[in-house]
């Protein structure tokens, strides 16, 4: 691996400088995050799902319903480990830690691999690494929110981080390896090769969209693989993994995509609102002014480089042309800034998200990462010294002096945004209030929602309107019932649900769908403070495989484009449908034709999928049908879905309404 020499003296500042830039920037970004902690009601909905697998009933959001209420596999499962190694610690303790922990370990992963990338070209030449582009990401202030978040964000910073310094590692092999003499087996042996393999494959794991990097990763190594032994390894270490999960997740959740990515129909597209989200990502900090900065200080080192003759070697003998391009320093620069680019495309085109800036942080860190740290060169002592090596800058001294101070103007201009953004009010007086965008600061908008600083706790969300009042509905409705969200914040509607049959233990009554049931939109407080034998639902989807097979809502908020009908959750029982009992706002007609409607052999199909026991026949049905069923779609207009499904209106006990007048007696 390339790197100043520990007995070159020309390589001390470099290396004393990045690892003081490595120290300040992780103090930094962690103590920023503290400031700003918090864990989002989203963050505690996986925590629901790390409950149930440490209950025993799986990897599901409610037990007897096989569905993924989380977009990230690997931070489901993570927390899961975090919480069995912990013990008794509270579980939004856990997570709390290893979201502040991955997000540090993102940043200094990513300044290390920009630090190898420059080593070559450093050898020989006194030069400081100094903090640039990791200053703007830290600097930006959904980056500190986002980083104790409860959300997988720290993971994907530090998968991104991992991913960029041993893709750097595996791009300078080659020439490491010319300038060792080695000449026979692939540069980067095949336990690096294996390794990086594994961590590409994972991308899909950490975040469906990522497999845009990760998957194209895997395409780069198996382009410059020397041997079909290698490629071999490269498939199977990448592929093995995800692929194996894959297979998992169509025959348990009977899906071919997280349960989420139905929920929010990722295949759509809204440009209009991802220009929204991405003008309202900027427009607080100004990020064109970085930007600017940056890719100025881009073109000064990319100068510098052109002028200056370090020994990069070439590659082994066995590398054909196209092997020595992809597996080089520069084209792993391209790649990841081309990946950053892609990554920010794809979420403009979804049309981003309801949350301030977050999912633009991947994608922001991306086209960071060659610029993380940025080498400020230093002059030589003496031009006597300049003969005496073979690694020497054949740029002039006068020449030498322009570079630097053209970087060190340019640094302290970043240095002076970062200082400023880094106190920025954000969205402002918008930040809690959901308006035409659909976009909230979400840390400010539940501190002030809860009247907390730092919402950390499902006890925390307690003072959230309707939590508290929640738990006091289920108390006063033994038998069981249907919680509905009233006007009011401080009342629920409730629907009792039908009496157990006399006879019938406490054990088989709580085996029925509920007892008790409750239908709200923040799922992540309400499903953590209630027991797993409350079933918690939501209109949207994310928890409710009715909601998230409806159609999406072209004018939706994102991120919530779906919105089944109260009735729906009635008519699916075992709830009282009679109109003395139901609100004024459900109406008992549409109660029963989605009773009816939840007929229709196809719905009874996809339903039956995940509520079914499963055993190997129900698991190959499901990887047979998933496709299918990812596919499936209802109407949540009752009388439309049953239209759609060609069945017959129920008696509805009434004259249906036509418009003409009534007629006489």
């Amino acid at each position: 691996m390339p790197r100043p020499s520990s007995t070159d003296p020309s390589a001390r500042p470099a290396r004393i400088s990045l690892w003081v830039g490595v120290v300040v920037v992780a103090a930094l970004f962690g103590w920023g995050a503290w400031q700003r902690r918090w864990i989002a009601d989203d963050g505690l909905i996986v925590l629901r799902t790390v409950r149930n697998l440490l209950a025993g009933n799986g990897p599901v959001f409610n037990a007897g319903e096989r569905v993924e209420a989380n977009t990230s596999t690997l931070w489901t499962y993570l927390t899961y480990v975090g919480a069995l190694v912990s013990g008794p610690v509270r579980l939004e303790y856990v997570v709390l830690v290893l979201a502040l922990v991955l997000s540090v370990a993102g940043v200094v992963l990513v300044m290390l691999g920009t630090a190898r990338l420059y080593a070559t070209s450093l050898q020989g030449r006194r030069a400081l690494l100094l903090p640039a582009g990791v200053l703007v990401y830290i600097a930006i202030p959904p980056a500190r929110d986002f980083a104790t978040s409860g959300l997988e964000n720290g993971l994907v910073l530090s998968y991104l981080g991992l991913l960029w310094w041993m893709l750097v590692c595996w791009a300078q092999a080659p020439r490491t390896a010319a300038a060792r003499g080695s000449a026979a087996g692939d540069a980067a042996g095949p336990r690096f090769t294996a390794a990086l393999s594994f961590v590409a494959g994972l991308s899909v794991l950490v975040r469906p969209e990522l497999a845009l990097i990760g998957g194209a990763a895997l395409v780069l190594m198996l382009v410059a693989a020397r041997s079909w032994r290698t490629r071999l390894l490269i498939v199977l270490a990448g592929g093995l993994l995800p692929v194996g999960y894959q297979i998992f997740r169509m025959g348990y959740y009977a899906l071919i995509v997280p349960g989420t990515a139905v929920a929010k129909d990722a295949s759509g597209a809204k440009w209009s609102q991802g220009w929204v989200y991405l003008t309202n990502f900027n427009q607080p900090y100004l990020l064109w002014i970085p930007a600017l900065l940056l890719v100025a200080l881009g073109a000064v080192l990319l100068v510098g480089r052109t002028r200056t003759s370090g020994v990069r070697g070439d590659a082994p003998r066995g590398y054909g042309r196209l092997a020595r391009t992809v597996q080089s320093p520069t084209a792993i620069v391209i790649f990841f800034l081309v990946s950053g680019l892609l990554q920010g495309i794809y979420w403009v085109r979804q049309g981003g998200d309801f949350m301030h800036g977050r999912v633009l942080l991947a994608p922001v860190f991306c086209v960071l990462a060659p610029v993380s740290v940025i080498p400020l060169l230093l002059p030589e002592p003496s031009a006597s010294q300049q003969s005496l090596s073979t690694r020497r800058s054949t740029v002039s001294r006068e020449a030498g002096y322009a570079l630097a101070g053209a970087t060190a103007v340019l640094w302290v201009a970043v240095i002076g945004w970062s200082l400023w953004a880094a106190n920025s009010p954000g969205m402002g007086k918008d930040a809690t209030r959901v308006t035409y965008t659909g976009i909230v600061d979400e840390r400010r908008f539940y501190a002030q929602a809860t009247g907390k600083a730092h919402p950390l706790t499902a006890a925390d969300y307690l003072d959230y309107p309707r939590m508290r009042s929640m738990l006091v509905a289920i108390e006063n409705t033994p038998d069981g019932a249907l919680l509905l969200p009233a006007g009011n914040y401080d009342v629920w509607d409730v629907v009792p649900a039908y009496p157990p049959p006399p006879g019938m233990t406490e054990a088989e009554a709580r085996a029925r769908i509920g007892p008790h049931t409750v239908f709200f939109t923040n799922m992540g407080m309400t499903s953590m403070n209630v027991g797993l034998d409350v079933r918690v639902i939501d209109q949207i989807g994310l928890a409710n495989p009715l909601a998230a097979h409806t159609q999406r809502l072209e004018d939706g908020r994102i991120g919530h484009d779906k919105n089944l009908y109260p009735d729906w959750a009635i008519a699916e029982g075992p709830f009282l449908k009679d109109k003395d009992w139901i609100p004024s706002y459900v109406d008992e007609r549409w109660i029963k034709q989605a009773e009816a409607a939840l007929k229709c052999p196809a719905t009874e199909a996809v339903l039956a999928s995940v509520r079914d026991p499963l055993g190997p026949r129900k698991f190959l049905s499901n990887l047979v049908h998933a496709y299918q069923y990812t596919q499936y779609r209802i109407d949540r207009v009752p009388a439309y879905e049953l239209l759609r499904c060609g069945l017959d209106e129920p008696d509805l006990g009434v004259t249906p309404y036509t418009g003409l007048p009534a007629s006489g007696p």
